[in-house]
Order: structure tokens, then C-alpha cells, then sequence
């Protein structure tokens, strides 16, 4: 159990060495802030390919192995980007680090395969509050240990940690678990990514490009003709890489819907008000905030959610999961609204923050709820696989988005964009939000009112989620069927 809570510990690391080090590392190389986004875009985007696959495989009886590959990767990314001269060698050295966002389903299917039910219950419900904790503190340490001495510390002291759980790794988990092995859908795993990266690349470069030029369009249709074609695929091979067959359920149509709108807004907003923070006085807005303080603005984040994930059970009670997803929508587009008007004095990033972990927290534990209780106990697992995916895209997409409007907004050869890059980025995050709210009302029907009551495994898991909700990180990949009731007729 030490060496899986050190894991996911880990995971919570490596996602703090993005955001809070973009403002310095895009003055330090002498890239535009839109550019340095691409610290963040590019671990996002690995670990939004990766989770799926490391998920898959994990079924299997080489779990350990898993973990291993995993984490020697991130532990060559983060040696790369220590050691890198230049901004594009840290953006590949980030790439690779993203492998370790899929680290915590695995953590999971472990707990299951080795624990007896009740143990594995309260092993899976202490990742989850590694993994939030984990990210609450990593941000400030990771910020402190760049301020102190610089950037590629931050990276080295990722690069230890990771070694460190590697030979933990190897020396303390089984090397086998009981499990049967599965055919991998490397087509299905190639066609996504190739999607995944195309459309990413454009919304980062189209402002370059131009949004109608032949390269722009040449690659978005490409996109869509390769996800048409990756559905039929994934529809007609014996062993999907996702199945996407349950996404004809409007609840799980909603949870899936919201969870990557609600991404997308999630990362136009949380990194924007990072770099925002930092940004010298002179420019004419910003706090010049060290990276220290930036690092700790994410805490109230992290508490927002852990308090919003104690509140799920009250809140059913008097209004009923169906309004969670809109409550915690609406919450969350207060939060950007909020900081896209009241910016004058640093607390007000801290309270833009902490409301905005309410909102992620209710809406990130109310969606595998609203799966779980709508399918049949059989089918959880592919239906939760679909949305971790579309949930894990979101956040990629948001970064990517998120950088393609500072760059509409930077001039040539300028660093940071005009305020009003950051205004618009915040205003369409709360539209996003906005529409979530609506759409999550609206999608699920008189099918909300044929779902199971809450039961306390189910209450239990959305808990979990929401914990790790404002980590970008999801548990529901895998869900165990034990824990899941027969929708009602």
C-alpha cells in the first residue's frame, strides 16, 4: 500500500511541474506566454492518449509492468527537460512526463486485484486523497523549489521522486496479477492519437497559420474523417480499445458531454490565472507574483473540491442529483466571471480559485455517478472508459484553446499578450460553463428519473472523483461492478 500511495503521489508531481513554471520559463527561452502554453498542452495531450492505453493493458496480469514503462518514461522526460538548453527539448521532456497521468486508474486496478473488497475499498479511497492532497502541496513545493534555485530544479526534483517509486515499484509490487490477458487495439490506439494531436496542433498554431488557410482545414477534416473511422472501427473489432456503444444512453451521453466541456473550461481557466498572477505590474495588469505564490493559489482549489466532495450526499437529499452537474457548472462559470471582472488585488485569485473547486468538484463527482446508475452493472466499465477519454481530451483541448486565443491577442515578437487575451480566454471558459449547465439539464431526459438511488458505494465513488476532480485526474476508468445497482426498468 506505501509503494501505491507513493505512486500516486507521484502523479500529483508531475502534474504541478506544468502551469506555475509557464510565465518563467517563457521569459527565461524568450517565448510568447501563448507559446510556453505548450508546457502544459503537451503532457495533457501524452496522458490523454496514454490513460486509455495504460487502462487497457492494465486489465491484464502485467500491471507491474505497466507501472514500470510508465514511469521510466516520465523519469527520461524529467531528466530531459532538467538537462534541456532549449524551450522545444522541455515541451518533448513535458510530453513524456504526461505518460504518468494514467498512473492512478492502474494504482486502482491494482488495489483490486491484490486486496480483499474491503480493503481494496479503503486502499482506492486513499489514492484518491493522495492524489488531491498531493496536488494541493505539489504546486507550492514544486514553485518553491523553482524559486529558490530555478526551473530545471523543479524537474530534477521530479526526476529523484520518480526514481525513488520506481525501485519501490520494483521491489514491492508482484510481478504478475490475477488477470487474463486481452488482444491491445493498436489501430484503435494509433487512429486516436493521430485525432488527438491533429486537432490540438491546430488550435495551438491556426492563429499562425490562419484559420482558414489550406493547412488548417486540410488537417481538421483529416481529424474528422479519422474519428468517423476510428467509431466504425471501435464498433466492429472484438476487443475496442474504447467502446463507444453506450454513449446511445442519454445519462451517460450527459456525463460524457459535460465531462469534456467542463475540461476544456477547466483548463482556460486554471493556467490562465496562474500566468496572470505572475505577470509583472509594468505590462499593466498582473500581480508580479513569485512562482511560490502562484503555486499556492491552487490550494483553495484543491480544498474547494474536497469540501464540495463531502457535500454530495446532503445535496441529493434535498435537490436531487440531476441539478449537480448544472449547480456545479454554474459554480465554476461564477469563478471565471468573477476573476475575468474583479482582478484589481491578489486575493481575489485565491477566491476565484476556491470557487472554482466547488464547481469542478461537484461536477467532476456528479458525472460517474450519473454513469453508473444508468447502465447495466456489466457495462460500467466501457461506458466510464469513454467518458475518461472525451474527459481526458477536454483538458488537452482547453490548453491548446486557451493558447490560441493569447496568441490572437500577442503582438510580434512580444511575450505577453494584451489583457484583453485573458479577458476573452476567461469570458468564453464561462460560456462554456454556461452551455455545460443547460445541456446537463437538458440531455438526460426522463432518463434521470429512471436512474438507481444513490446507494453509499456509489456516494463514495463520486466522493473520490471529486477529490481529485481539480487534479485533471479521474478514477472512474475503472469501476467495480460490486459497488454498481440495476437501473430501474
Amino acid at each position: 500500500m506505501p509503494t501505491l500511495v507513493t505512486v500516486a503521489a507521484l502523479v500529483a508531481i508531475v502534474s504541478s511541474l506544468g502551469a506555475p513554471l509557464i510565465p518563467t520559463i517563457a521569459r527565461t527561452d524568450k517565448v510568447s506566454l501563448s507559446t510556453a502554453e505548450w508546457l502544459l498542452t503537451a503532457a495533457l495531450m501524452t496522458g490523454a492518449l496514454a490513460t486509455p492505453a495504460m487502462g487497457r493493458l492494465a486489465d491484464g496480469p502485467h500491471k507491474r509492468r505497466v507501472i514500470e514503462v510508465a514511469l521510466s518514461v516520465v523519469l527520461a522526460g524529467c531528466v530531459l527537460s532538467a538537462v534541456a538548453s532549449s524551450f522545444w527539448v522541455i515541451v518533448i521532456g513535458r510530453g513524456l512526463q504526461g505518460v504518468g497521468l494514467g498512473l492512478l486508474p492502474v494504482t486502482m486496478a491494482i488495489a483490486r486485484s491484490q486486496f480483499s473488497p474491503d480493503k481494496a475499498g479503503r486502499a482506492i479511497a486513499t489514492l484518491s486523497v493522495t492524489a488531491a492532497v498531493g496536488a494541493g502541496l505539489g504546486y507550492p513545493l514544486t514553485a518553491l523549489i523553482a524559486q529558490v534555485f530555478e526551473f530545471h530544479a523543479a524537474f530534477w526534483f521530479g526526476a529523484i521522486t520518480v526514481a525513488l517509486a520506481l525501485v519501490l515499484v520494483v521491489s514491492v509490487l508482484p510481478k504478475r496479477s490475477p488477470a487474463t490477458s486481452r488482444r491491445f487495439d493498436v489501430v484503435g490506439m494509433v487512429a486516436l492519437g493521430i485525432a488527438v494531436v491533429g486537432v490540438s496542433v491546430v488550435l495551438s498554431e491556426g492563429g499562425d497559420w490562419g484559420w482558414t488557410s489550406a493547412r488548417s482545414l486540410g488537417i481538421v477534416g483529416g481529424c474528422v474523417v479519422l474519428v468517423a473511422l476510428w467509431i466504425r472501427h471501435e464498433l466492429r473489432t472484438k476487443d475496442p480499445l474504447i467502446d463507444v456503444r453506450q454513449v446511445r444512453n442519454r445519462s451517460v451521453l450527459t456525463a460524457d458531454v459535460s465531462g469534456f466541456m467542463i475540461a476544456v473550461a477547466m483548463y482556460m481557466f486554471l493556467p490562465i490565472m496562474i500566468e496572470f498572477v505572475q505577470i509583472p505590474v509594468a505590462v499593466g495588469y498582473g500581480f508580479s507574483a513569485s512562482v511560490l505564490v502562484s503555486g499556492l493559489v491552487f490550494v483553495p482549489l484543491s480544498i474547494g473540491s474536497f469540501a464540495a466532495s463531502r457535500c454530495l450526499a446532503i445535496y441529493d437529499r434535498h435537490f436531487a442529483t440531476r441539478s449537480m452537474i448544472p449547480f456545479g457548472s454554474l459554480v465554476f462559470a461564477a469563478s471565471t466571471l468573477f476573476f475575468a471582472l474583479e482582478h484589481r488585488a491578489l486575493w481575489e485569485a485565491f477566491v476565484a480559485a476556491g470557487m472554482a473547486g466547488i464547481g469542478i468538484g461537484f461536477t467532476f463527482a456528479a458525472m460517474p455517478g450519473f454513469i453508473v446508475r444508468a447502465v447495466p452493472a456489466a457495462e460500467t466499465g466501457s461506458a466510464t472508459g469513454f467518458y475518461q477519454v472525451l474527459r481526458s481530451t477536454g483538458l488537452s483541448v482547453g490548453s491548446a484553446l486557451a493558447a490560441a486565443l493569447l496568441t490572437a491577442y500577442t503582438g510580434a515578437g512580444q511575450t505577453f499578450p494584451t489583457f484583453e487575451g485573458f479577458r476573452a480566454t476567461l469570458f468564453v471558459a464561462s460560456a462554456l460553463c454556461v452551455i455545460t449547465a443547460v445541456l446537463s439539464y437538458v440531455l438526460p431526459g426522463r432518463s434521470a428519473e429512471r436512474q438507481s438511488p444513490l446507494t453509499e458505494e456509489v456516494v463514495q465513488m463520486m466522493e473520490e472523483e471529486g477529490e481529485v476532480g481539480a487534479t485533471g485526474l479521474s478514477l472512474a476508468e475503472e469501476v467495480p461492478v460490486s459497488i454498481v445497482e440495476e437501473p430501474r426498468p
